[in-house]
């Protein structure tokens, strides 16, 4: 029969809507991912301090240990069997960047370890307690070199947020099965959706690409 992608023309702006959607989505889980993953990620840091410690691992093993999806239907199908309705965009961003905070704490956490504790001492030595050597001194040496991991966080968030269709999510998979279910043309969008998403974490390579060349011209990477 051949491809036809008449239907795809047709609705191409419902297509461009849900990508912005998704790059909405996208974009305010990966802020509310970094939030978590920085209280978690510093959290892990001293095991002296076993409750927090204790709940941060906690809180690490168990979204890592379970799929996304998992984690979204329980948001948005589970919670309302206790009374708590979420909206459906809510739910999305709160279990996308739940799940995204168990991974960005990792890549804080590693990125403070990677600082020469040099680094610490001497800000100690000039009167700094923990938190201010942690605030001044160590954090934006780590967070420059947080990117590139946060680059492919994001990359991967983008991708991920493919599962949010399923909660009613007006996002690009979801304006793409619309299309599907009028036109009947499944292969056809299901590429031009392919293509969206390349395009959206190929230009959001080529971005961080060019941040960290910038920030290695300006030797703020080592």
């Amino acid at each position: 029969m051949g491809l036809d992608f008449s239907p795809v023309w047709a609705d191409w702006p419902l297509l461009l809507r849900g990508a912005l959607e998704t790059v909405e989505v996208t974009a305010v889980s990966l802020v509310l991912g970094c939030v978590l993953g920085l209280l978690v990620g510093i959290g892990r840091l001293n095991p002296e301090r076993r409750l927090v410690y204790g709940l941060c691992s906690a809180y690490l093993a168990v979204i890592r240990g379970t799929p996304l999806l998992v984690q979204l239907f329980i948001l948005f199908f589970g919670l309302p069997q206790f009374g708590i309705m979420l909206p459906a965009f809510f739910c999305g961003v709160l279990g996308m960047g739940i799940y995204s905070g168990a991974y960005v704490s990792e890549i804080v956490r590693g990125a403070i370890q990677s600082v020469d504790r040099g680094q610490t001492e001497a800000a100690r030595s000039i009167g700094l307690s923990s938190t201010q050597a942690m605030r001044a001194v160590i954090l934006p040496q780590a967070v420059v070199r947080m990117i590139p991991p946060l680059g492919n966080e994001f990359i991967a968030l983008i991708k991920n947020s493919a599962l949010v269709s399923l909660l009613t999510i007006h996002d690009l998979m979801h304006e793409g099965q619309k299309i599907i279910s009028v036109s009947y043309r499944s292969l056809e969008v299901y590429l031009a959706i392919a293509v969206i998403y390349f395009v959206l974490t190929g230009l959001t390579s080529i971005g961080l690409r060019r941040l960290e060349q910038h920030l290695r011209a300006g030797g703020m990477v080592q």
